[in-house]
């Protein structure tokens, strides 16, 4: 994993894994939870598929839905946990 991580890079990445994922288009910003391309067992394979590629244990405080329901929430959480881990 890099420490170079920024949201920009990490929300691209994420919006291929949804398009790819979902087969339909994702926009960094789209909250898949409202729009009805997500639900909370798909939360569990997001969590799967962040820990695993950016090499991060996602926590208790990390896991609420807010943090999951765009792109954009997903790539802020991936940078300041990887910045936490990059700070111990």
């Amino acid at each position: 994993m890099s420490n170079n991580l920024s949201t920009e890079v990490v929300g691209g990445e994420l919006c291929d894994f949804l398009k790819d994922t979902l087969r339909q288009p994702v926009e960094v910003g789209d909250d898949i939870f409202a729009l009805g391309m997500a639900n909370s067992m798909f939360a569990l394979e997001l969590i799967v598929y962040i820990e695993s590629r950016y090499g991060l244990t996602l926590e208790g405080e990390d896991l609420t839905r807010d943090n999951f329901r765009s792109a954009q929430a997903m790539a802020e959480l991936v940078v300041k946990r990887a910045a936490a881990v990059g700070s111990q």
